[in-house]
Formats: C-alpha cells, sequence, structure tokens
C-alpha cells in the first residue's frame, strides 16, 4: 500500500481518537457548550430588534452570519493553536522524525478541527431553530447549501490556519493575529448588514472569507427575501464560491511551502530552548 495512504489513514485515526477523547474533557465541553450559550443567549435578547429596513428579526439574522464565523475559528483559529502548542512541546517534531509523518500529523489536526467545528456548529444551530422565528432548513437545496459553504469555507480556512500556525512559535503571540481578526469580523457584516457601512468598509469585507461564510450561511438559512438586503438584492452564491474558492487556491498552495521551511527549522535545540523560555517565564 502506498505509504502515504497510510499515513493519512493513520492521521484520520488519530484525529478520530483525539475528538473522542475531547467529549470526556471537562475543559473541552465548555469550550463547545460555553460559546455556544453565550450567542444563543445574545441572539434571543435580539430577536425583537429588526433588519433595517425590514420587520425581520435581527437575532434570526445574525446566527446564520455567526456560524459563517464560527467556520473561521474552527478552521483557521483552532488549527493554528494546535500547531502553535504542538510545536512548543515537541510533537510536531516527533512527527516529523518518522516517516511521512508530518502529512499523517496534519491529517490529524485538520480531522479534530473539523470535527469540532462540526459539533460546535450543531449546537449552535439546533437549538437556535427553536428559539429564533424565521429560520428555516426544511428544503433540500438549504441542506445543500448549507453542505457546500460548509466544505468550501473549510478548505479556504484550513490552509490558512496552517500558514499561521507555522509562523508563529510562541502560542502566547497569538493575540497578535486575533486583534486584526477581531477586527475584520467587526467589518464583514457579521453582526449588522455591511450595506450600512461605509463604502471603503464594504470593500475591505467583502475581501475576506470571513462576509462570504456569513453570506452563504443565511442563503441556506434565511428566507429568500431577506436577500433583498444584500448586495445587488441576492445570495451571490457564485460569487461565494469564487471569492473562497481563490483563498482556498491560494492557501493551498502557500501551506505546503510554508509548512516545509517550519519543519525543515525543527530540532531538538529548538524545542529545548521554547521550553527553557517558556519555564523562565513561569518562574
Amino acid at each position: 500500500m502506498n505509504p502515504k495512504l497510510v499515513a493519512a489513514r493513520n492521521g484520520v485515526a488519530r484525529g478520530w481518537i483525539e475528538l473522542k477523547h475531547t467529549s470526556t474533557n471537562a475543559q473541552d465541553l465548555m469550550g463547545y457548550l460555553f460559546p455556544a450559550v453565550l450567542l444563543l443567549t445574545v441572539m434571543f435578547f435580539m430577536r425583537d430588534a429588526t433588519v433595517p429596513g425590514t420587520d425581520f428579526s435581527l437575532g434570526a439574522r445574525t446566527l446564520p452570519s455567526a456560524l459563517g464565523m464560527g467556520i473561521v475559528f474552527g478552521g483557521m483559529v483552532n488549527l493554528a493553536q494546535q500547531l502553535m502548542v504542538e510545536r512548543e512541546d515537541g510533537t510536531l517534531l516527533r512527527a516529523k522524525a518518522t516517516p511521512n509523518g508530518m502529512l499523517g500529523y496534519l491529517v490529524g489536526k485538520i480531522t479534530v478541527a473539523s470535527g469540532m467545528l462540526l459539533i460546535s456548529l450543531l449546537l449552535q444551530l439546533i437549538p437556535g431553530l427553536f428559539l429564533l422565528e424565521g429560520l428555516a432548513i426544511t428544503t433540500v437545496s438549504a441542506w445543500l447549501t448549507l453542505t457546500w459553504v460548509l466544505v468550501v469555507g473549510l478548505v479556504a480556512t484550513l490552509p490558512l490556519g496552517a500558514v499561521v500556525g507555522s509562523l508563529f512559535e510562541n502560542p502566547r503571540n497569538f493575540g497578535i493575529v486575533m486583534l486584526p481578526l477581531m477586527g475584520l469580523i467587526a467589518t464583514s457584516g457579521i453582526f449588522y448588514p455591511l450595506t450600512n457601512y461605509p463604502t471603503w468598509l464594504q470593500w475591505v469585507g467583502q475581501a475576506f472569507p470571513v462576509y462570504w461564510l456569513g453570506l452563504g450561511m443565511r442563503s441556506a438559512l434565511l428566507p429568500d427575501e431577506m436577500a433583498t438586503v444584500e448586495f445587488g438584492q441576492s445570495w451571490r452564491h457564485l460569487e461565494t464560491l469564487g471569492v473562497l474558492g481563490a483563498w482556498a487556491i491560494a492557501g493551498l498552495i502557500l501551506a505546503p511551502i510554508v509548512l516545509r521551511r517550519m519543519a525543515r527549522r525543527e530540532s531538538g535545540s529548538s524545542v529545548a530552548a521554547r521550553r527553557e523560555k517558556a519555564l523562565q517565564r513561569a518562574t
């Protein structure tokens, strides 16, 4: 059997085991439940506010957008954090030392990140369908839209997470990434329609995946008449696929290059030096 195929299969098995372990870890369970409860609580109290120019609930409109935002966090942020932490503790170096170990390691991390994202999405979506009026996913086309947006979104964000995780050695420096990401979310129409923003912010928001993932989720979960508050009064599925596809291609080209360079720099001495710095900060 092809050694790379074996490594990929082992990576999926390892990722599945890690994912099952999260269901028995209290801290991981809180990581699933707390954001879901917080988001649904905020959306519930926003249910009486309306989208400008309509009588549709702003809370119901915002939940699909937040699910799109969750794909960014689940695909990019979680993978980047895992790479940083396991780079510092030597896990990644051990993977590098085995034949096709990096391939199996990355497949495992992708499996874990994708599984965690799916669990988080379901924990928010299922209660939201009952708590908020106006959401609907009762047609085949809605399920198909939800599925392709999720899949393309993961392909667009996971490589970016691998790139970010490879560029930062210290997981405590992750705030450098989070600050601009939070600013980008604020200007991507997640919590308020982007059409009401200044023109220059509209262009900035549409240049990145966050806006398009929110738009794709809205197109799956909201009634068709809500497209009237979007640009061009349309869900713009082709544009969504095109922009997310462009980010996916860029990430898939860039990620292997960055990961190979990062792996070449990994050595026992570099891991030991990072551990020493971590101990010095702790004392």
